[in-house]
């Protein structure tokens, strides 16, 4: 009997209550499955707190789901609109463009730009074959000749490459070119290298065409009986510039081409100007035809933009100083944006619906391991009327989503100090390449990946889930944690998420008295950040539950806002690094990067930021003089002695897992009062890479005094404030001894005061020391 399988995702995270939300799941092993809507309170199965809780609700779409295996179109592509069938040719052609070869010799045909059926080995393909040679060839469903270079290519070169047939004399061409200079490959030219092949060879026959067949860039029409048509044979590399005529050019006129002029009108059917398009605020998918039958392309799969051309000098480092130089279209075999699976089930919620975090629960068979599952999103308000929001860091959620660090990730143990705990899920995510990866993974060719999407099931933004690296929830089932105290503390609350900040900016935030943030907010988009801070300055009380939070500048295009992107670059822990030139988002035409290398780094926001990392131990903090004053002691009211957190369901403590620092030199408002700070971490806390200049023994936890977790707090504007919790672990402290301990009461101190109108406590104590001085 086969092993049940179940995975789903939504269409949209955030709804309101009587919206409706569109399933989309596959299965294997079962044609059916039992849905139930839950609402999720805590996600943590650690016996050391209450453990998992959830809460069935009436839907009407509880009852039994009809399921179906459902498939996933893999690797990024262009594909053209052609209904004249103007790229039908079946006699004389040249396809020609420039190419930069991420994966050559991998064993697998790739194809670069052509009308080619692999199912009936018809039409037409310049391409690369299994062995990295470049290769032309032609299809008339019995038959396929084909040409091929002498020479393979170089992986990370760019080449001028052409092929040409001549229908009346069968002669057909393949040329390869070299077009590195100093600043666009990896090898210089002090290596002494022939790139350069040109054949000749006479084909038997003409082409043939299939009307449904389309032109794709980066890929090829082929067929499975259960799936339908799909693409294969994908290209991993970059394309820049590419066209197709409907004669053989001559070699003076592709030596034109090879030197950057725009082809010649005569016969021209397409030319992909691949720089056209850019604005100030970055590019999307369609790739602009500027020859005569505007035949304009459409990506598929996010191929990533604003990356440098095969002219790349070096000079600019920004698509928006030099566009010409930015041509360069980035495929990959494995991306994967959206599953496209088709709609399962679409529910309306209740309109009664309370603001919360939601599932809809799926079982089949005995209901356990791979056969449950947990399609999460968030219900909103209709019109928001408590006093607290849990704002969700989802965008910090699609950057981590289906994260393969356990298993490709050389420094993994090292870094976290234990071997991974790997689950039966965490193998299927990972050999599952339907699933897409996270932008702490590499593509295949070893180029970070930039974009991710909730439109996919991510593993883990599910309840119970744990990161298998480190052994303890992370992010998503962490941040349940703060919910269930939310819950057990009876406050009156609602949740939105980083999409909802993202589209709405301070509006989605300024009823509220109190925002908390979950336990790790790493990314952020400009128009969050922005917002954030305009409702700490106009007034609001927030409260940083975090660690390494505001690090990351991300983006979203204002169409899809279920996409995020993120280059990783300069400096920060980071997972990779984007090449020279490719440091600026697509989306937005800003650069990406850490904030604090933007000039807003997390200290001028909340207070703190950033220091360091470790994991497989978490610490207490030890309270500090500040805690001590008449402006802040209120705070810790009921706290008794001077540690605070001895216990956690992160590591068994409060300060752990990411730490974040009081730095008066990055922003750190002056008046900013240290309550509470971490020590004694072990050596497995390492100094965030951006703090160091030059390495030098005694930058580990147990030597270096700039290691700790910061508990702080200060006014600001308009009776706003900040209070913060220094550490990702913090969160996860509130749920030791089902609730009962000082991080809980110290939370529920900065809370009620937050909720309350009017000045907080110690407010009146600043008026009057302002007065007397």
């Amino acid at each position: 009997m086969a092993q049940i399988k179940l995975f789903g995702y939504t269409d949209r995270i955030s709804v309101k209550p009587g919206e409706a939300v569109t399933f989309h799941v596959s299965a294997d092993g079962t044609s059916a499955a039992d849905a139930q809507l839950v609402r999720l309170i805590h996600g943590d199965e650690n016996p050391l707190g209450p453990g998992f809780i959830e809460e069935e609700v009436p839907c009407e779409a509880n009852g039994r789901w009809r399921v179906e295996k459902q498939y996933t179109q893999l690797g990024s592509f262009l594909t053209v609109e052609d209904p004249h069938k103007k790229l039908a040719l079946e006699g004389s052609m040249t396809l020609f463009g420039f190419v930069f070869v991420g994966l050559p010799g991998d064993g697998r045909r790739q194809c670069l730009i052509g009308r080619w059926n692999n199912d009936k080995s018809t039409g037409y393909c310049l391409g690369i074959n299994q062995e990295g040679h470049l290769e032309f060839w032609l299809g008339r469903g019995d038959e396929v000749d084909y040409l091929k270079t002498e020479i393979p290519l170089l992986k990370k070169t760019w080449y001028f490459v052409a092929a040409t047939f001549d229908a009346k004399s069968g002669k057909a061409t393949i040329h390869q070119e070299s077009v590195t200079n100093r600043y666009n490959g990896l090898l210089g030219g002090v290596a002494p290298i022939d790139y350069r092949s040109h054949v000749a060879e006479t084909f038997r026959f003409r082409q043939k065409n299939l009307d449904d067949t389309p032109f794709l860039i980066g890929g090829s029409r082929d067929f499975h009986e259960l799936r339908g048509s799909f693409v294969s044979q994908n290209f991993s590399g970059k394309i820049d510039r590419p066209g197709i005529y409907d004669r053989p050019l001559s070699r003076g006129e592709l030596e034109k081409l090879l030197k950057g002029e725009l082809p010649p009108l005569d016969g021209l059917v397409a030319y992909w100007d691949t720089t056209e398009g850019y604005t100030d605020s970055g590019i999307g998918d369609t790739v602009v035809d500027i020859g005569p039958h505007k035949l304009h392309a459409k990506g598929y799969n996010r191929p990533v933009r604003a990356q440098t051309g095969w002219n790349w000098s070096g000079r600019n480092d920004c698509f928006r100083l030099a566009p010409r130089e930015y041509g360069g279209i980035e495929f990959h075999h494995d991306a994967m944006i959206d599953c496209n699976w088709k709609p399962t089930r679409t529910a309306r919620l209740p309109e009664t619906l309370r603001s919360g975090i939601y599932a809809m629960r799926l079982r089949a068979g005995d209901g356990k391991g791979l056969g449950e599952e947990y399609v999460v999103f968030y219900v909103r308000p209709k019109h928001a009327e408590a006093k607290v929001a849990f704002l969700v860091p989802t965008a910090s959620y699609l950057a981590y989503a289906n994260e393969h660090l356990s298993f490709d990730a050389d420094i993994i143990q090292p870094m976290t100090g234990q071997p991974p705990i790997v689950s039966e899920i965490d193998v299927e995510m990972y050999k599952n390449l339907d699933f897409g990866l996270s932008t702490y993974d590499c593509w295949a060719d070893g180029n970070g990946v930039c974009y991710s999407s909730y439109r996919r099931p991510i593993v883990n933004m599910r309840p119970k889930h744990r990161m298998s690296s480190m052994g303890v929830p992370w992010a998503f089932p962490a941040d349940l944690s703060i919910i269930g105290w939310l819950e057990h503390k009876g406050y009156d609350y609602e949740v939105l998420t980083d999409e909802d900040l993202h589209l709405e900016g301070v509006e989605a935030l300024k009823t509220y008295s109190c925002v908390l943030t979950g336990t790790h907010p790493e990314y952020y988009s400009e128009r969050m950040l922005d917002a954030t801070e305009d409702y700490i300055a106009g007034g609001g009380r927030y409260i940083y539950m975090g660690g390494n939070g505001f690090y990351w500048n991300v983006a979203f295009r204002e169409d899809e806002p279920w996409t995020m992107e993120v280059r990783k670059l300069d400096s920060g822990m980071r997972a990779w690094n984007a090449r020279p030139g490719e440091h600026y988002l697509a989306s937005t035409g800003q650069k990406s990067g850490l904030w604090k290398n933007l000039g807003r780094p997390p200290q001028k926001l909340v207070g703190i930021g950033f220091i360091a990392e470790g994991f497989e131990t978490s610490r207490p903090y030890r309270r500090m003089p500040d805690s001590y004053h008449r402006q802040v002691s209120w705070i810790m009211e009921g706290i008794e002695g001077e540690l605070i957190g001895e216990e956690g369901l992160a590591y068994g403590g409060a300060a752990g897992l990411e730490l974040d620092r009081y730095d008066l030199s990055l922003g750190t408002p002056p008046h900013t009062k240290i309550l509470a700070s971490s020590g004694g971490h072990s050596d497995n806390y390492m100094l965030s890479i951006e703090e160091i200049l030059y390495p030098y023994p005694g930058l580990a936890g147990s030597q270096d005094y700039r290691i700790r977790g910061d508990i702080t707090f200060f006014n600001a504007p308009n009776d706003g404030a900040v209070f913060c919790g220094g550490s990702i672990a913090f969160g996860q402290a509130l749920p030791a001894r089902n609730f009962d301990n000082n991080v809980s009461r110290l939370l529920s101190n900065v809370v009620d005061a937050f909720i309350k109108a009017g000045p907080l406590p110690g407010s009146l104590w600043i008026s009057e020391e302002k007065q007397w001085r």
